[in-house]
C-alpha cells in the first residue's frame, strides 16, 4: 500500500517516514502544502497521513481541494492542534480520522489499518480466501493453516489483490502499492514477485488476465 505523509517537522517526519517503511508501506514524504496537492493530483494513494500547520499554508486547505475534486482516499489529520472545534473544523472538512500529536506509533498504525480496510469496502481485520490468511496487524500469512513468510515486496503484492477478490490490477497499478518516489523500479519486479506468491500460495491462485493484469479469482 502506497502513503502520503504531509509533514513540515524534520525530526517527525524521519521517524514516522521509518515507522511506516517497516510496516511494508511504500510512503511518499512531503513537507508543504504545495507539494501535497501536487502529489494528490498526480499520484494514486491508499491513504494520506496530515499535518496542519505546514510552512505555505493550512493543512485543511489540502484537504478541502481533495474532496473537492470528489477524491475518496482517506486522510487521517496529525496534529497538534487539540481544540474539540478544530477537530470538528478537520473532520467536516472531509478528515476521516483526526489524532492529535504526539500520539502513540501502535495506535496510528492500527488506525491506518482500519481505515484502508474500510475503503477497501471490509469490516473483518484478516485478508481470508482460498486457505489463505493475511494479518496486516502482525504481518503473518498462512496457507491452510500452516504459516508462509512472505518478503516486504511480496506482501505489498498481494495484499491489494486479496482485498478485492475479483478486481484486475495492472502491473502499473501494483508498482504504485509497491514502491514510492525515490525508490527504483525495475521493469519485471511485478513479474517476479508473482512469481514467488504462486510458488508459495498455489500456481492458480493469482491468475493472469493477458494484456491486463493481475487478479484473484471469486470463489
Amino acid at each position: 500500500m502506497r502513503l502520503l505523509l504531509v509533514e513540515d517537522d524534520p525530526m517527525i517526519g524521519e521517524s514516522v517516514l521509518d515507522v511506516l517503511r517497516a510496516e511494508h508501506y511504500a510512503v511518499d514524504w512531503v513537507k508543504n502544502a504545495g507539494s501535497a496537492d501536487t502529489a494528490l493530483r498526480t499520484e494514486t494513494y491508499d491513504l494520506v497521513l496530515l499535518d496542519l500547520g505546514l510552512p505555505d499554508g493550512d493543512g485543511l486547505s489540502v484537504l478541502r481541494e481533495l474532496r473537492a475534486r470528489k477524491a475518496r482516499i482517506p486522510v487521517i489529520i496529525a496534529t497538534a492542534r487539540d481544540a474539540i472545534d478544530q477537530r470538528i473544523a478537520g473532520l467536516d472538512a472531509g478528515a476521516d480520522d483526526y489524532v492529535v500529536k504526539p500520539y502513540d506509533v501502535d495506535e496510528i498504525l492500527a488506525r491506518i489499518r482500519a481505515l484502508i480496510r474500510r475503503s477497501a469496502g471490509r469490516a473483518e481485520p484478516l485478508y481470508e480466501h482460498e486457505g489463505v490468511v493475511l494479518d496486516p496487524a502482525t504481518h503473518t500469512a498462512t496457507v491452510d493453516g500452516q504459516s508462509v513468510t512472505l518478503t516486504a515486496k511480496e506482501w505489498a503484492v498481494l495484499e491489494p489483490l486479496l482485498a478485492r477478490p475479483g478486481l484486475i490490477l495492472s502491473r502499473a497499478q501494483l508498482e504504485e502499492k509497491l514502491y514510492s518516489w525515490k525508490d527504483e523500479i525495475s521493469s519485471n519486479a511485478v513479474e517476479v514477485y508473482i512469481h514467488g506468491l504462486r510458488k508459495k500460495l498455489g500456481t492458480q491462485f493469482i491468475q493472469t488476465v493477458r494484456g491486463v493484469g493481475y487478479v484473484i479469482p471469486k470463489s
